[in-house]
């Protein structure tokens, strides 16, 4: 089973809709359902005419689906996960905690800031409150807190079925306790993908390669609520003439536009199968291009 897993924060762009093809082809040419799934926990970005246009979208690109599933609707299911794992809260802004990357011996150990403790309970990290070690409390009260989960101190090392790559962190020195709700009560998206590829019966994950580093922490997700571990696939990002990722806040050119002003669809296809240095037509469906996949991906992953 397989998925497109859009947020609902503007219009789809053909970046957007280049993965959702490949989604798509990879559930159907393994005979598979395949869901939509909107990500709409963070509501401040929500738009709501996103929801209606992304799926006249796909629909005017011949991409169908079987089930459609909206995150809002499933909170009481990441609050349940979240139970279930040890957490602890956190009152550190994003500057507090650079500010204690900073002053601290260790500095960051990846591409990203790692969270040095300063909440964890028992963590001998000075606090920045007055709470006392290895209390539980948030450590300023006055400020809401989000949730942090202790991460196992292990390496967890994932597989790129796209790329052939292998992919190992080890979580407590490379990632750190990271945040599963945030302080204004939303669920975040690490903890809402994992309890929803799961409960949905995902097996096989087409996405783009820019998730690809947070692909070992979601897996440490997974093992901690006894979840089984999908297949992953990062695709390659569309890019502009620039080499730039195409991105909605870029303005990137939307699929709608495309659709409204009558353009043929099956030409669109072509573009996206072209630029993937696919050999086909100027014109083609969506179910024609998918012996091209299987072609693209070898008997061994099919």
């Amino acid at each position: 089973m397989g998925r497109f897993a859009p947020s609902p924060t503007g219009a789809m762009h053909l970046g957007n809709a280049r993965t959702a093809l490949l989604a798509w082809l990879h559930s159907r040419s393994l005979g598979g359902a395949h869901l939509l799934r909107f990500e709409d926990l963070d509501v401040g970005r929500v738009r709501e005419w996103a929801f209606d246009c992304t799926r006249r979208d796909l629909e005017w690109l011949g991409l169908d689906w079987d089930t459609e599933f909206i995150q809002s609707q499933r909170l009481d299911l990441y609050a349940q996960a979240l139970a279930r794992l040890d957490t602890y809260p956190c009152t550190c802004t994003r500057r507090e905690v650079l500010a204690a990357i900073q002053d601290s011996a260790g500095a960051p150990h990846g591409a990203e800031p790692v969270y040095p403790g300063t909440c964890r309970p028992g963590s001998g990290r000075p606090k920045l409150g007055g709470t006392a070690p290895g209390r539980t409390e948030p450590v300023n009260p006055a400020r809401p807190a989000a949730i942090r989960w202790r991460v196992p101190d292990e390496q967890v090392c994932a597989h790129d079925s796209w790329t052939g790559e292998t992919l190992c962190q080890h979580l407590a020195a490379d990632v750190g306790d990271f945040v599963l709700r945030r302080n204004d009560g939303a669920y975040a998206y690490h903890l809402a993908v994992v309890v929803d590829d799961a409960l949905m019966g995902v097996t096989d994950i087409v996405r783009g390669v820019d998730l690809w580093p947070a692909t070992p922490r979601q897996m440490a997700l997974q093992q901690a609520l006894g979840y089984p571990t999908a297949r992953y696939f990062h695709v390659p990002l569309l890019t502009d003439y620039h080499g730039e990722r195409l991105a909605k806040r870029g303005g990137a050119p939307p699929v709608k536009d495309l659709r409204e002003r009558g353009e043929n669809p099956r030409q669109v296809l072509a573009q996206l199968a072209q630029s993937l240095g696919w050999p086909v037509p100027q014109e083609v469906s969506a179910p024609e291009l998918i012996p091209v996949w299987r072609a693209s991906l070898g008997a061994e992953l099919l």
